[in-house]
């Protein structure tokens, strides 16, 4: 990691890019890594760039900043929390001066000429705390409770089986700098009681296929009669099948103008080929994919269920 920190010290304009439509980690991720850059290098200049924040506006420090286009060819772009170059929010990471790239999913392909890129971390904030205290970079409490809130999301509050000692032990660093877990709490799972109605209606509208894979399919006319974002609908709905028993692989879909947004999911097998298959990626228990149409759900239902049928011989 003291690859990162060289080109860090040796940068006075950084630019962070994370994926597109961001969830906690990514957004924790880039906020963290600012006021950690700021706080340790108050002489540097360092920008936040990509879409809207959505559901995790409520992350002090959101919003993204204005980057002209001719801050790029003397810059750092550091690409946080992505995978693949065409989920990278904001493109112009191509024209800077130096690249590199922190990130926690599965390895599907070399970005940038400097990487650290370690499935093993449940978070892409785990990485960045750690990062910290391998290189010595002071964390400051705003810092903490991005990156806090990053690991609680992608750890899904330390369920998942990506969770290990050392996000634990991480964690507990992030809280001894002073996180407010209550006000945090309070932002990221509090549901006012349109959203308790929403996830009610699409608890209705779940399917099972032959193998018993559960999932959703929401149509474009369905999304016109919507009021709330396609995130929320997409990435928002698919823990609802989560803790169904005898479930194993859910997915949701959800149809938009760019195509159907698949977010595929399962407790217990890798779906990950599945989705990178269709073009996405992500982690081998919790993946997505955009794809053309139905009919290709329908292959991706079909190549889940053989996961499905292959583990129950």
């Amino acid at each position: 990691m003291q690859n990162i920190l060289s080109l860090i010290r040796a940068h006075d304009v950084i630019v962070l890019h994370r994926h597109k439509s961001p969830d906690g980690d990514a957004l924790g991720s880039q906020i963290g890594l600012k006021k950690i850059i700021l706080s340790n290098f108050p002489e540097k200049t360092v920008y936040m760039t990509g879409d809207e924040a959505g559901r995790y506006a409520f992350m002090e420090d959101s919003i993204m900043d204005d980057v002209p286009d001719d801050v790029f060819p003397a810059a750092l772009s550091i690409i946080l929390d992505c995978g693949a170059a065409h989920l990278v929010s904001d493109d112009r990471w191509q024209k800077a001066k130096a690249v590199c790239r922190m990130d926690h999913h599965l390895f599907c392909g070399a970005m940038a000429p400097h990487e650290v890129v370690d499935s093993t971390y449940e978070s892409c904030c785990g990485l960045i705390c750690d990062f910290c205290l391998q290189t010595g970079l002071q964390i400051p409490s705003d810092a903490a409770t991005a990156l806090y809130t990053g690991m609680i999301t992608d750890s899904g509050r330390f369920r998942y089986d990506a969770t290990s000692p050392r996000t634990l032990r991480l964690a507990a660093h992030l809280l001894e700098k002073g996180v407010d877990t209550n006000e945090m709490y309070r932002n990221l799972y509090a549901s006012d009681f349109d959203q308790l109605l929403l996830r009610a209606r699409y608890t209705q509208k779940i399917q099972f296929t032959p193998a018993h894979v559960a999932y959703i399919y929401t149509t474009k006319e369905e999304m016109l009669q919507e009021s709330h974002e396609e995130f929320a609908i997409s990435r928002g709905m698919v823990s609802l099948m989560s803790d169904i028993k005898d479930v194993d692989i859910w997915a949701n879909f959800t149809e938009t103008d760019r195509g159907v947004l698949c977010e595929l999911r399962s407790s217990r097998f890798n779906i990950n080929p599945v989705a990178v298959k269709y073009g996405g990626g992500g982690h081998q228990k919790a993946s997505g994919a955009t794809v053309a149409d139905r009919e290709t759900v329908l292959a991706m239902l079909k190549d889940l269920d053989a996961i499905m049928e292959e583990n129950a011989q």
